[in-house]
């Protein structure tokens, strides 16, 4: 018995230290988590339904047995809920508030925000998304959607259709191809269908991109062993044989066969000039 009581109060003081304590700027996470800690400890009665009248004389045990649940969840969810606010905060709360529910409607007065700057700051958030091709374009997609259901709750609705086109509007150039076959069909997609085609065409320009490298790495692998195995560049060699037979032709006689020092006609012609006789050539 005593080994459970043990376990019970771990596991309600684990519950309690999971739920941070409330400050300016984490309400909303705050109050999210503090309503799961309460479910989690059954003790989110008296937040779910409201208090039941006091039992008469003429009352059934079921119906004290309801009153005293809720009367009990009552008292643990102020009791945890203050727990979790700075005394700076429940100070600015009447202590007449002994309703729960009331209890935290009163804090959630004190850090709303205005309604009219939060839609403002929705909407520019989703006129300005872009996807930019990292990630998984699922998730970016129902992003845009979660945005346009907050919008909704600030009680400004834009149709699937809209958000439907805000969707092909953000997406890159790549997938230009895909939006002007949306445009020239007749019949519009649902949400559901988009995330679905989009999620194909990704992997579609994912395979191709892969299939692109490959081919250009093969053909690079191909073109440098080519290059090892061809023969020396008949045209390299040109220059040289035509040097080669440039210098096999006589400047003098203009024959070819031998060069002018060589040439018979050269030193006959140097003989008559009365010229100095020249050195053999080797």
């Amino acid at each position: 018995m005593a080994n459970s009581n043990s376990a019970t109060i771990a596991s309600i003081s684990a519950n309690l230290n999971s739920v941070p304590v409330l400050n300016g700027a984490n309400f909303k996470d705050w109050k999210e988590d503090m309503k799961i800690v309460l479910g989690c400890m059954d003790f989110d009665l008296a937040l779910r339904k409201e208090q039941p009248t006091s039992p008469t004389e003429t009352a059934t045990s079921e119906q004290r047995a309801y009153y005293e649940k809720w009367d009990r969840s009552n008292r643990m969810c102020l009791m945890i809920i203050k727990r979790g606010i700075p005394e700076v905060f429940r100070g600015t709360i009447s202590e007449d508030i002994t309703n729960a529910k009331d209890f935290l409607a009163e804090i959630e007065k004190r850090f709303k925000k205005s309604d009219k700057a939060e839609t403002s700051t929705l909407l520019q958030n989703l006129i300005s998304m872009k996807y930019q091709g990292k990630g998984n374009i699922r998730e970016y997609i129902m992003s845009m959607s979660n945005i346009v259901s907050k919008l909704k709750a600030l009680k400004l609705e834009l149709s699937e259709d809209l958000l439907i086109h805000l969707v092909l509007l953000s997406l890159p150039a790549q997938f230009g191809q895909f939006k002007i076959s949306y445009n020239c069909q007749k019949e519009k997609w649902t949400l559901n269908e988009l995330i679905s085609f989009c999620v194909q065409e990704e992997e579609r320009m994912k395979r191709d991109k892969t299939e692109s490298a490959h081919f250009a790495s093969t053909s690079k692998d191909q073109g440098k062993r080519k290059k090892t195995h061809e023969p020396k560049n008949e045209a390299a060699s040109v220059p040289a044989q035509k040097k080669q037979k440039q210098d096999e032709n006589c400047f003098f006689c203009k024959e070819s066969g031998h060069v002018k020092k060589k040439c018979s006609k050269y030193h006959a012609w140097r003989a008559k000039k009365g010229l100095p006789k020249l050195p053999e050539a080797k």
